[in-house]
């Protein structure tokens, strides 16, 4: 658990804590020299009934409040510092307000110098505290008084942490693994070391994390905790942890370490809440530059509202229009500040870290349920669906908490393998399927069906839901396919009495006609306009055969000829155009679409203008053809 101080500057954070601890968190000679704090310092607190406590000094210094930000990112429980003989002061003010926007509610304030005021100042000093913290996110919380030179009060103090920290809920180690980075340096013979609190999930030695910005991936070659090598950093403890192959200058605050295989991804669109403080005179508009902090990270933003600017006195649905792309997740608190004057001036909280759309708009409203923002992403991408595995990290909610979720929407999502689809899209989409077969079959009376792969195409789904309607169709007993054609269940081709006259014809003109076979127009002049779609039904039926360039032969003549050629050529010579010919017993002009039939149906090869035949290998589709000869020739 992380337990962070806050306080205005020279109220005692650093001496409070060295006298807890035992630890001077003030390690840069700049510090020593000027004694204030200028960046983060960290300390174990160990604790009598509850374990250790990771403690993160940050400055007090106005001009050091980004430092305080980063250092508050991951707290779970809050020592705010005021000095008995100053009290409330600017920067108090401050940085209560800052943890109330990061949502930090478990703290404990600590009435800093208590020996050096009497009894009568003492009680001013607390009044003017309780005053403070009346409607602020550490109202109830314990005050005590102490003094870090006498040690008064530190016995009392460290009471109160244990049950303020009871309270505080644990994070669960089995979540997704994210460290904010506060800091990086190089040691000899280990190499780059990033620290940082491990908001959630768990690291080990031997894992491979991804590093963002940039996206590298590197194994962890070592885990240390307060100084101390560890199998693995679990969230809510500051882990050091030491990277293979990363080199120092890729690393810097505000970076992030994630598991390498999950699903996380930066971004520099993302939909927020956003709250003003009441006491800011600011109004942000699309074009008003603000600095956003989020973990570690310090990034300039803009801020984008449904219903025109954020004003103070109401949470807003947003979009955040990032300079730079962050990792995020759905629940993450930030804060933002004016950059000039610098001043902090409200917060909010992430309700989509990878909104679909580089202009998506904001939530219809703020405040929404988990639920409520599912189906709103499942009504945006109804069209693609919702990849489950991003779920988590959009809602910002573990797998839990998910299901309840899905739970709540049964009515209106349904699960596609690994995809959460719009129950009323899918359903939409089945009828548009059918209305297409339907289509088909009223254009094309002819044909088995539609061919499937341009009918899925159609349909505007994503592949996994676009195959998950026309197989629920099938489930269904509504289409049937057959060779990649779909055909509503029970159609058969229907012929009208000029359809079975034409197929008459047809048939009669390729009867007589032999092995000349004519071509569809010629076919056509005989037996009408439709004879193209009577041509396919035909040929798929069997019934002709095609060859050459649109030349239809009649099946008994095509087997007939194909004997004849079979018992007057070997397989080991190349027969001439002109040899052919004459086994056909027809003109070249017929000869020819012939002969590239044979060619297209593997039974022969064309070496230069002669052709070479493969009786012994063919394919069993033509082999069965000539075993059902009736007559041989």
């Amino acid at each position: 658990m992380i337990l962070g101080t806050a306080g205005h500057i020279d109220h005692g954070k650093t001496a409070l804590v060295q006298a807890l601890t035992g630890v001077d968190t003030d390690r840069l000679p700049e510090e020593k020299r000027r004694g204030i704090t200028i960046e983060l310092g960290f300390a174990p607190l160990q604790l009598d009934g509850f374990g250790t406590l990771s403690v993160v000094d940050v400055p007090g210094h106005e001009a050091f409040v980004r430092t305080m930000l980063a250092g508050a990112a991951g707290v779970d429980l809050a020592l705010l510092v005021v000095a008995a003989d100053e009290g409330v002061m600017p920067q108090t003010r401050e940085h209560l307000a800052i943890l109330g926007a990061l949502g930090i509610r478990g703290g404990v304030v600590a009435l800093t110098k208590c020996d050096l005021v009497d009894a009568d100042l003492l009680a001013l000093a607390a009044e003017d505290v309780a005053g403070l913290l009346a409607g602020s996110a550490l109202e109830g919380a314990p005050v005590v008084a102490v003094s870090a030179r006498t040690g008064a009060g530190l016995d009392a103090l460290r009471r109160a942490l244990t049950t303020a920290a009871k309270a505080v809920p644990a994070r669960e180690a089995s979540d997704l693994f994210r460290l904010p980075v506060d800091r990086v340096f190089t040691i000899k013979g280990t190499g780059t070391v990033v620290t940082g609190t491990v908001w959630s999930g768990r690291v080990a030695r031997e894992d491979a994390v991804r590093a963002f910005p940039g996206g590298t991936v590197h194994r962890v070659r070592g885990v240390e905790t307060h100084g101390h090598a560890a199998d693995a950093g679990v969230a809510g403890q500051r882990v050091a942890v030491a990277l293979a192959g990363a080199e120092r200058d890729a690393f810097t605050r505000g970076g992030v370490l994630v598991g390498a295989a999950d699903p996380w991804a930066a971004r520099d669109r993302m939909r927020a809440d956003v709250a003003l403080f009441d006491d800011v005179d600011i109004t942000l508009t699309a074009r008003t530059r603000v600095r956003l902090h989020l973990g570690t990270a310090d990034v300039g933003a803009r801020i984008v509202a449904r219903g025109g600017p954020v004003r103070a006195g109401a949470t807003t649905a947003v979009r955040l229009v990032l300079d730079e792309p962050l990792i995020a997740r759905g629940g993450d608190r930030f804060v933002l500040r004016a950059p000039s004057p610098a001043a902090t001036i409200g917060g909010g909280v992430i309700t989509d870290p990878l909104p679909p759309f580089r202009r998506a708009s904001p939530f219809a409203t703020s405040g929404a349920s988990v639920a409520q923002r599912l189906r709103w992403m499942l009504e945006e991408e109804a069209a693609h669906g919702l990849p489950l595995r991003t779920l988590p990290l959009r809602l910002g909610v573990q797998a839990s908490a998910l299901e309840r979720a899905i739970g709540e929407l049964s009515d209106v999502a349904t699960r596609v393998g690994d995809v959460l689809g719009l129950r009323e899209r899918l359903d939409a989409t089945r009828t548009r399927l059918l209305s297409e077969v339907d289509a088909a079959h009223e254009a094309r009376p002819l044909d088995r069906g539609v061919a499937l792969q341009p009918l899925r195409a159609k349909l505007g789904l994503a592949d996994v839901l676009a195959d998950a309607t026309v197989q629920r169709a099938v489930e269904q007993g509504e289409i049937v396919i057959v060779g990649g054609v779909v055909a509503r269940a029970g159609w058969q081709p229907r012929l009208s009495a000029d359809d079975h006259r034409s197929v008459a014809a047809i048939e009669a003109m390729l009867e007589k006609a032999g092995r000349e076979a004519p071509t569809a127009d010629e076919i056509a002049a005989v037996a009408g306009p439709r004879t193209p779609a009577l041509l396919r039904m035909l040929e798929r039926d069997g019934r002709v055969v095609a060859v050459g360039e649109q030349r239809f032969i009649a099946p008994e003549a095509w087997r007939v000829a194909l004997l004849a050629l079979r018992a007057a050529t070997a397989d080991d010579r190349s027969y001439a155009a002109g040899e052919l010919r004459e086994i056909f017993g027809i003109s070249r002009k017929y000869s020819i679409p012939l002969v590239e039939a044979c060619d297209r149906m593997g039974v022969s090869t064309r070496i230069g203008e002669g052709r070479r035949f493969h009786w012994a290998r063919l394919p069993a589709a033509v082999a069965s053809f000539l075993d059902s000869a009736k007559n041989a020739p």
